[in-house]
Order: structure tokens, then C-alpha cells, then sequence
């Protein structure tokens, strides 16, 4: 089913996806992913949903229904539908526009910015005919030198020589990689407290979902370590004691129990702190100096 907002709750609405994707985003540019990539990514979920999600009874879902949801074109929804082949995500990965990347590969394979014997050679900041100006615009389009320089710099694919001129020092991009099995809870733990979220706005008493916190805005400094450790404490062992009762019903730890279905079920817990300084205050009232 999908419903009209009202101007008010489309205003929460948008500050609600802003909050969720700044920290989103930064993980993403860490990780070299650029604004274009991830929008392809944000088009195929959002077909993805369209068709699987919001089908109209026992209708067939299809791809004018899905433009219609999404507001993209009918020939684009066909071609998102389209899956993925291995060798097409392995041409095409998350990160694959981005700016640096591509005037590092410039640089590598470009015979004119080479020393004659396919090595990239140092270009100089002055030089706009055949310099390290001339490859930016050449492979970066529009963005200054001196930003695409900085990147560079920032993660240790380039340094500037004692006479000024540019050396590249990394035949690739690569940015700060997190851990894979880490990068892994992005796509776990957030989705499913975005499920639980989603599901207890479309159900209220019973049939709601356990989901609260504990927040203080006005916490001192001093008081923050001691109640870390405390969460992670007494967090560790809640998780402990559901970690032994599921895995008494879990037919794969316990292949004696027997059942129908088979359901993901599981309590997610996890510590937040962010300097609120300068954050109007949570509760009514005078702050305490």
C-alpha cells in the first residue's frame, strides 16, 4: 500500500534519511565509493522493492507500476531488473567513478603522461599543456588539480618531490579499506533494526516489535568510560543468556528440535556517544554547569 504523506511528516521523513545517511556516506567515501555508484545502488533497490513489496493484490508486479512507484523511466526499470553477472559487478565496483581513481589510471596508462618507458612520470603543478593540470582535465573533468592532488596525498598514492613536481607512488586508488567482515554489519545489523523500525510503524501493541534505548544528552565527561564499561558489561551478559536459549531452539545448533518454518530471530544491542556541545538540550530546563 502506499500513501500520501503530509508536507509535516515528509519534513520528518527527509531529517529522518538525512541522519541515516551521513554516517552511510562516510563510510562510503572512507571506502573510495563515489556519489554516481551509489546511486545506481539506491535505483536497483528502489526497482528492487517496487516490484517485490508493493504489488497490487494478486496482480503481477510490472515494470510500469515499478516506473510509476519510483519515478524512473520504464526502459530504466527494465534495465535494473536485469541481474547482475559476476563478471559485471567485477568491471563495474562500488567506487568505480571516482575522480582520483580515474586519473590514476590515466596516469598509468596514458602514454603521454609516461617517461618513455611506460612508467608514469612526475608532472608538475605549473605545467596546464602536459602537467599534472593537463591530467586532471583529462581524466578528472572538472574538479580542481590541487583537490584531486590532496586525495592522492591522503591516501598515499602520490607525493610532491623536493622540485615541486608530482610522483605517483601507487599504480592504483586505494583508499582506507575497512574490514570486509565488518563492512558485513552494515548490511546485517542496519537492516534489520531498520526492519523493526519499518515493521512497528505499520503495527502498533502486541504485534509490535521490542524497540527502545536509554539516551542522556547532558552527560559530563568524566562519567562517559565508567558507563561504557558498564554497558558492556552487563549488555554482554543479557546477550549471553539469548545466545544459549536461541541456540537450544536453533535447529542447526540443536538438530534434535523439530518444527515448521524457519525464521531469523535474534536482540541487537550496541553502545552510541557523540559530543552533543552544542546540541539544544533534551530535557526542559536549566543545564547544570
Amino acid at each position: 500500500m502506499v500513501t500520501k504523506s503530509s508536507p509535516s511528516l515528509q519534513a520528518t521523513l527527509r531529517a529522518a534519511v538525512h541522519k541515516v545517511l551521513r554516517p552511510l556516506t562516510r563510510l562510503l567515501i572512507r571506502n573510495g565509493v563515489d556519489c554516481a555508484s551509489f546511486e545506481e545502488e539506491v535505483r536497483r533497490v528502489y526497482v528492487e522493492v517496487a516490484m517485490s513489496d508493493f504489488a497490487l493484490g494478486s496482480r503481477k508486479p510490472s515494470v510500469s507500476r515499478a516506473a510509476t512507484l519510483t519515478g524512473l523511466s520504464r526502459k530504466e526499470v527494465s534495465r535494473l531488473l536485469t541481474p547482475l553477472s559476476d563478471e559485471a559487478i567485477e568491471a563495474s565496483p562500488l567506487g568505480a567513478n571516482n575522480r582520483a581513481a580515474a586519473v590514476v589510471s590515466g596516469w598509468v596508462r596514458d602514454a603521454e603522461f609516461q617517461d618513455g618507458t611506460t612508467q608514469p612520470r612526475p608532472l608538475a603543478m605549473e605545467d596546464n599543456a602536459a602537467g599534472f593540470p593537463a591530467l586532471v582535465r583529462r581524466y578528472g573533468g572538472d574538479v580542481p588539480p590541487r583537490a584531486v592532488l590532496d586525495e592522492l596525498i591522503r591516501v598515499g598514492a602520490a607525493e610532491v618531490l623536493a622540485d615541486g613536481r608530482t610522483r605517483l607512488t601507487a599504480r592504483s586508488y586505494l583508499p582506507a579499506r575497512d574490514d570486509a567482515a565488518k563492512i558485513d554489519i552494515l548490511g546485517t545489523d542496519v537492516s534489520h533494526l531498520l526492519e523493526t523500525i519499518y515493521h512497528n510503524l505499520e503495527h502498533t501493541g502486541p504485534e509490535a516489535r521490542y524497540q527502545r534505548k536509554v539516551l542522556y544528552d547532558d552527560v559530563p565527561a568524566e562519567h562517559v568510560e565508567a558507563f561504557k564499561r558498564l554497558a558492556a558489561e552487563r549488555c554482554q551478559v543479557l546477550l549471553e543468556s539469548f545466545d544459549h536459549q536461541l541456540a537450544e531452539v536453533d535447529r542447526s545448533a540443536n538438530p534434535k528440535v523439530s518444527g515448521t518454518g524457519r525464521h531469523t530471530v535474534g536482540v541487537g544491542m550496541f553502545y552510541f556517544e557523540a559530543d552533543s556541545s552544542d546540541d539544544p538540550p533534551l530535557y526542559p530546563g536549566e543545564r547544570q554547569s
